[in-house]
């Protein structure tokens, strides 16, 4: 079953790429006491999630800093290294998105947001999402029927609904 408005996220454990190497991260850390999107896509490289979901919330990021957003957390199946070396590649860092590896999966299945497609080869990657989040709290959620659109995910879509 898939996180719903009013619900808490799970304290998940990511990782992303810090001076030092692989740092880990604690998603109640992230959030508590503040107010971010966090946005889940199918993969790092990926079509849709390079051409259309990370650049959708680079293009309004200083718009969600002024309604209130403190974070843009961007989560994929992915490891750091990758994360990183795909974030350098988007600008995704110098515009202002965080961008975490859920290697597991813990944090994608926690929310029900996992899906598998073998003929792809994707194992439990997540599904395409956006999220509002107070205090560890899911105020806003809008989720994609389709892994391939980037619609009401997108980060005009969150702004709009904010």
């Amino acid at each position: 079953m898939s996180i719903s408005e009013g619900d808490t996220i799970p304290d998940a454990t990511l990782v992303r790429m810090g001076d030092d190497g692989p740092e880990q991260v604690a998603m109640a850390e992230l959030t508590k006491g503040r107010k971010v999107v966090i946005f889940g896509l199918p993969g790092a490289f990926t079509g849709t999630c390079t051409t259309a979901h990370v650049p959708s919330f680079m293009r309004v990021r200083d718009q969600l800093s002024d309604k209130g957003i403190d974070d843009v957390i961007c989560v994929a199946v992915n490891d750091p290294f990758v994360m990183k070396a795909w974030s350098d590649a988007t600008g995704a860092d110098v515009a202002g998105i965080k961008m975490l590896g859920d290697p597991g999966a813990e944090f994608t299945k926690g929310v029900g947001m996992d899906f598998t497609a073998p003929p792809v080869g994707f194992y439990d990657r997540s599904q395409r999402y956006a999220m509002v989040v107070e205090d560890g709290k899911v105020t806003l959620l809008h989720a994609e029927e389709n892994p391939g659109v980037c619609e009401t995910s997108g980060g005009e879509a969150i702004l709009a609904a904010l």
